[in-house]
């Protein structure tokens, strides 16, 4: 069970995650990635994960404000020496402002909860083996 507004689970699971790799795709939840298989090969890990420090809690912030959560969140990822790349997830029905993210490779879902909570989100979403991603929620 989740605190989440059922309003935003929705969007959550309607978004299509951009990745902006070469090839770009996206990612959208429940549905395998080709894509991010070939990623996960190429680079030699067995999951990643896609994750935002923008809009802490789901609540829309000041556009700075949020280029300054993404900073210090790719700080972090350079500190870990994390092999990512820059996303935004997008709200197909145009609700919700595109969320500057990152697909970070290697990153299990222990990892990113601690970032998910670290950086206030809702959910983050987890790719395992199978490329699948899945939403994990945070609250």
């Amino acid at each position: 069970m989740t605190a989440i507004d059922p309003a935003l689970l929705k969007a959550y699971r309607a978004s299509e995650y951009r990745v902006q790799a070469q090839p770009p795709f996206i990612l959208r939840v429940g549905h395998a990635s080709v894509p991010l298989a070939s990623l996960h090969a190429q680079y030699g890990v067995v999951c990643s994960a896609y994750i935002t420090a923008c809009n802490p809690f789901g609540r829309q912030v000041d556009a700075a404000l949020n280029v300054l959560h993404q900073r210090q969140l790719a700080a972090e990822l350079n500190a870990r020496g994390a092999v990512f790349f820059p996303g935004v997830g997008i709200d197909p029905s145009g609700s919700w402002l595109g969320e500057p993210s990152f697909l970070v490779l290697g990153l299990d879902e222990d990892q990113a909860r601690t970032l998910g909570n670290q950086h206030e989100q809702n959910a983050v979403l987890c790719c395992d083996e199978k490329a699948v991603p899945r939403l994990v929620f945070l609250r």
